[in-house]
């Protein structure tokens, strides 16, 4: 056994995180770790690469006890973690990025070796099967070649234990298949790799071992055999019934018409043509490859992004040059896709995120009414379930599901006609999920309109009314969902993709 975590206990305050948490994992394999937001995931990460120390119980290296008291202490063993938040500096290139922290290479005269430095970077990317460019900016590079470089630079230091946390949030189906090849090929050089994703349906098919944890217990240890999507949500629900979301039928659809974009294009080319069209009560899914536009279309629209061509019609009024202040009084919101950066301040309240929208609505005379305010953030609290200490408790201390219950309960307090939701149940548990997909069909048949912009192809189809395919900057098709399959919008994908009709 590589490594073992035996009767691990993490306490902070008075709350259990962890309980007796023992789990075996062996060189070779890939081991998921699944559990709903607040399960003990991301404690138990953290024990293991040295952020936190265990209140009891034994971290087991190769049969013998090991103490991590530091992040370096686990990287000295071969323990690295690619975290969901990717930890790169965009502004560096690739290479530099990959030797970060690291002591450059010098040539003769005391600088920076960048032949030799260009030369190491070859013989990783030859062994590892890590095809990707390193004279490029981060910020230029896609959702994959990020992750693949942060592999990348783990291997560097002779990963023996390969953490993934949420590898696949923000890529599509094409693009998380390139990772399970690396993936396998990591598995055959007896990496062993530890798996973190609420996509049940990837965990089912390249998992070797799956370990459920509720409460901060382990309540299923499921050998590859074992592994099925009802098993694994019967241990995750502790067998509770989950009132799941039904597929829309576009019966609540109205004629009246919400939102109409006529071949938008923004300044800066990431969008050329976009015309779609959302009607009250009914969800509309956008789906693309990477760097399809579709967030960049939704930030034009919200006024995040600067519009130069096409028109933008909102409840019968032409929009100019828009601001993000002026789309939530007309009653739109956006859902960002990065809820750590663009969603939420993290070092604020919950109570303070969830009412910064609507702070004139919470005050008198300049003045916030904390009776007011408390009140209506208690009531958001309810309505999403959010699992806090209290609504002073900081939201950088959240489980990711809950720091998006608070963006869904900070866009309700706005009290909207229109949703725009960018990627909103990316990394999120599968009862989250259905929780955001319950609420979202509910606004439908209030007469809201919903645009669902997501990368996973199997929720479009679950949720969508209708499905604008986006490719290259523009939108390319318009399919009502009705018995249409993820083969039928892929293949729009790759034929535009490749200048085909």
């Amino acid at each position: 056994m590589l490594l073992q975590t035996r009767e691990i206990t993490k306490i902070f305050g008075g709350h259990k995180a962890l309980e007796n948490v023992t789990i075996s994992f062996e060189a070779g394999t890939v081991h998921s770790l699944l559990g709903e937001n607040g399960a003990g995931k991301s404690t138990l990460i953290k024990i293991l690469t040295g952020v936190y120390q265990p209140t009891n119980g034994q971290i087991i290296w190769q049969g013998q006890q090991t103490f991590i008291n530091r992040p370096k202490d686990a990287q000295d063993l071969g323990v690295n973690v690619i975290h969901q938040d990717r930890q790169l500096v965009p502004y560096f290139t690739g290479l530099e990025n990959l030797f970060l922290n690291r002591t450059y290479p010098k040539n003769k005269l005391g600088g920076i070796n960048w032949s030799k430095m260009r030369e190491q970077a070859n013989a990783l990317k030859e062994k590892w099967k890590i095809d990707i460019t390193l004279d490029k900016p981060v910020y230029d590079l896609t959702p994959t070649e990020r992750t693949m470089l942060e592999i990348l630079r783990a291997m560097s230091y002779e990963s023996k234990v390969l953490i993934l946390d949420e590898p696949t949030a923000s890529l599509t189906d094409k693009e998380s298949e390139l990772l399970f090849s690396l993936i396998d090929h990591l598995k055959k050089e007896n990496v062993a790799i530890i798996y973190i994703s609420h996509r049940l349906e990837e965990v089912i098919k390249i998992s070797d071992h799956v370990t459920v944890l509720t409460g901060g217990k382990v309540t299923a240890s499921l050998q590859k055999e074992e592994i099925t999507r009802e098993r694994i949500i019967h241990h995750m629900t502790d067998g509770k019934e989950m009132k799941t979301a039904e597929k829309s039928s576009n019966k609540q659809r109205s004629s009246t018409l919400l939102l109409s974009v006529k071949k938008l294009g923004t300044k800066d080319k990431k969008v050329e043509d976009v015309t779609f069209d959302v009607h009250a009560g009914e969800i509309v899914g956008m789906y693309g490859l990477a760097g399809s536009g579709r967030t960049e279309s939704m930030e034009a629209i919200f006024g995040l992004r600067e519009k130069t061509t096409g028109s933008i019609t909102y409840k019968e009024k032409l929009l100019g040059k828009v601001s993000p202040k002026q789309m939530i009084k007309a009653g739109m919101i956006l859902i960002p896709e990065n809820r750590h950066d663009e969603g939420l301040i993290m070092s604020n309240t919950i109570r303070h995120n969830m009412t910064l929208p609507i702070l004139d609505d919470v005050s008198k005379a300049g003045v916030i009414t904390s009776s007011v305010e408390g009140k209506k953030v208690s009531e958001e609290m309810k309505r999403f379930k959010v699992k806090a200490v209290s609504e002073n408790q900081k939201v950088a201390e959240l489980s990711g599901g809950n720091q998006q219950k608070v963006v869904f309960g900070k866009a309700l307090l706005t009290n909207p006609d229109l949703y725009i939701c960018d990627e909103p149940t990316q990394a999120v548990d599968i009862m989250t999920r259905n929780d955001i997909h319950l609420f979202l069909q509910e606004q439908a048949k209030l007469g809201k309109g919903v645009i669902f912009v997501s990368s996973d192809i199997q929720e479009i189809l679950e949720i969508s009314d209708r499905i604008i395919v986006y490719s290259e900057g523009k939108t390319v098709a318009e399919l009502v969902n009705d018995r249409i399959d993820t083969h039928t919008i892929l293949d729009i994908c790759y034929k535009h993709q490749k200048g085909e009709k």
